[in-house]
């Protein structure tokens, strides 16, 4: 299945693995898409089902539709809506950058859908949002030369160009108008008061060379949500799942892992 009817239109999906243990979803950043999360699926999905979702107008969706609702709180309503095709009660859920932004939108919206969060390379708000979104926007006419620009400064120095090939080919596809929309969806939000009332299990990770949304962004969402734990991916720059994979997925494999057995106990 790559691409899911729901109620509010069609969602790109990848999915690996099922079984008994709780499903987990995966929301990628704004440069990006399903496809970013493919060594998470392959990971996961030995022990449960793994499942990436497409933002709208991003890979295999179809364009968000008309709404005057913050861009955040409409995907995080996309998400939701495929959460009930899927017929998914509870996930745990994880979303890098605009992943992020959106997953704590949506244990707002409805947190009794959301088992534990991982909030990877995220923040509750930045503090150069708004002047990210408007040069976001001002580039996103020419997606190619905006992608060649971005991609470096996603990454850790010395990282394999192999990754930012690839990284530079799928940020050049995206449809402009859905990249300005996810730009609006993330830099300006501003998500403190609804951080602190989160009330799951919550892993915060971040690259410790992340120049688009450093560390200490990642720290002070840490000490906004009650009991998160944060985590530091040494050698990794925005995008950790991508950069380092494997000490990705052991964090969050170690997250999960106490999160069921304190549910269990």
């Amino acid at each position: 299945m790559t691409r899911l009817a729901t109620r509010l239109g069609i969602i790109g999906i990848a999915e690996r693995g099922g079984g008994d243990a709780l499903p987990i979803t995966f929301l990628h950043g704004v440069g990006s898409d399903k496809s970013a999360w493919l060594a998470q699926l392959a990971a996961f999905g030995t022990e449960r089902r793994a499942i990436a979702l497409d933002f709208p107008g991003y890979g295999e969706s179809d364009p968000a539709s008309p709404d005057n609702a913050p861009a955040h709180d409409r995907f995080a309503d996309a998400i939701l809506a495929a959460l009930d095709a899927l017929v998914l009660d509870q996930v745990h859920l994880c979303g890098l950058s605009l992943g992020g932004v959106v997953a704590l939108a949506l244990a707002h919206r409805a947190p009794d859908r959301i088992a534990s969060l991982t909030l990877a390379d995220s923040f509750a708000r930045h503090p150069d949002g708004e002047a990210i979104l408007e040069r976001s926007l001002a580039a996103s006419a020419d997606m190619r030369a905006l992608a060649a620009a971005r991609v470096p400064l996603l990454l850790a120095p010395g990282a394999d160009p192999v990754l930012a090939a690839s990284l530079l080919s799928v940020m050049a596809a995206i449809d402009p108008i859905a990249f300005r929309l996810a730009s609006a969806a993330v830099w300006p939000a501003d998500q403190r008061h609804r951080a602190s009332l989160i009330g799951v299990p919550t892993l915060i990770l971040c690259g410790d060379e992340d120049r688009v949304t450093p560390p200490k962004l990642s720290d002070e969402l840490a000490t906004m949500i009650p009991g998160a734990l944060g985590v530091r991916i040494a050698a990794a720059g925005h995008l950790p799942n991508l950069e380092q994979p494997a000490a990705f997925n052991a964090e969050l494999g170690r997250f999960l892992s106490e999160c069921e057995a304190k549910c269990a106990g």
